[in-house]
């Protein structure tokens, strides 16, 4: 199958049909399985041979999830977790021990942040945070003790761009494991691995369900590094349950068309508001205007569903904007069929002091958009209509 399009492999690869010949896979909903005989469970046991023992471990539902993941990011083994944020942790402490340093891009999702500040240190794991986008500081934070590049791309909220080729040439240049949440841009507008990232962690929650379901994450990485990230995940336990593998599974099957649309959506909407009075400045990655357009052009097949703002009222006109919404949802979610529009600083990174907020560019009056799959006039004018109304 790794010759095919990525269009038919999020559709074909699939768990091996039973002998009830179904078309669509089932859900395999047990917790364990039962052996051929004594020395086939000696064997699985001693990890001499492949099977199922016992869905914590592993089930065919998320089996089928995480290798079909796996084939559309590039990376050959992986593991899938309860939520995004186990998958975050885990693509963590899977590789560093006491003493160990990973340095960060500063501009990350604000629980990213609470691992890496509140979390972390009690174990005695260190981090040091850079500008993403300036390479003399990556290489100015390596210590001896330094084995993790961690990084989001496009950044949540600010969209923020990292060069993927940069840190990928960076961490083979010193033996450090790159580390790439790539929840905004899905393996189908970007594949880290193709850069060098050894470990990719979805928060399977956003777009690879897309349509506010279930919650779920997966980190994908090397046949070499994948020991490690496996003894973590089966000992300690972040087990996605085979239902949801089974649900995000038949998603991915949809995550090409839906990206599409939310990318075409996004970009139109991004255009029209640029246009719109009170507005200091519109960011999306495959608007000229963005900063690093010529890095997203690079690296992203295109520019996302994320579309961020600034309004001029700074936090009062955010929550008035939010508040004069008609159809579009309030929500802390992002990624769905449903446009959702959030205040980042009251909100999802509440918790970071204004001078942390500043330094990730987010701003008080900042707005950040998920673009839907309604008709995007139908998005636009209620966004257009909660502007002027806000303003007043």
């Amino acid at each position: 199958m790794k010759d095919k399009q990525f269009e038919t492999l999020a559709i074909r690869e699939q768990t091996e049909r039973s002998t009830n010949g179904e078309h669509s896979v089932p859900i395999y909903a047990t917790s364990s399985f039962v052996f051929d005989d004594a020395e086939d469970a000696r064997a699985q046991f001693a990890e001499e041979k492949e099977g199922n023992v016992y869905s914590r471990y592993s089930n065919p539902n998320t089996n089928e999830f995480i290798t079909k993941l796996g084939l559309l990011e590039g990376l050959p083994k992986g593991i899938a977790t309860a939520s995004g944020m186990s998958a975050m942790f885990t693509s963590i402490a899977a590789f560093l021990k006491q003493g160990d340093h990973l340095i960060a891009s500063r501009a990350l999702f604000g629980s990213t942040h609470q691992i890496l500040t509140n979390i972390l240190p009690k174990w005695g794991i260190s981090h040091t945070y850079v500008d993403g986008n300036k390479p003399d500081e990556w290489e100015r934070a390596i210590k001896p003790n330094t084995r993790m590049l961690f990084l989001e791309t496009p950044s949540n909220p600010a969209l923020d761009l990292i060069d993927l080729e940069m840190i990928g040439n960076l961490g083979k240049k010193h033996g450090l494991i790159v580390n790439v949440d790539n929840c905004f841009a899905t393996p189908y507008l970007q594949n880290p691995a193709q850069w060098g990232a050894d470990v990719v962690t979805h928060s399977a929650t956003k777009y690879i369900d897309g349509q506010g379901r279930v919650l779920g994450g997966a980190v994908l990485t090397t046949q070499e590094l994948y020991p490690e990230l496996k003894f973590l995940a089966r000992h300690s336990g972040p087990t996605m349950s085979p239902f949801h593998g089974w649900l995000l599974s038949k998603s991915l099957e949809t995550l090409a068309v839906r990206m599409d649309r939310h990318c075409e959506n996004a970009l139109a909407i991004a255009k029209s508001i640029e246009q719109a009075e009170g507005i200091n400045f519109v960011r999306y990655p495959f608007l000229e205007s963005h900063p690093q357009h010529d890095l997203a052009v690079k690296q992203m097949r295109k520019g996302g569903g994320i579309v961020t703002f600034e309004l001029a009222g700074g936090v009062d006109q955010g929550r008035r904007f939010l508040n004069q919404l008609k159809m579009i949802s309030l929500s802390a979610n992002l990624g769905d069929t449903r446009t959702i529009a959030t205040h980042p600083a009251s909100t999802t990174h509440s918790k970071l002091s204004v001078e942390e907020r500043n330094q990730v560019g987010i701003t008080d009056g900042m707005v950040r958009l998920s673009v839907g799959l309604e008709h995007h006039e139908d998005i636009l004018t209620d966004v257009l209509n909660a502007i002027k109304l806000s303003r007043s």
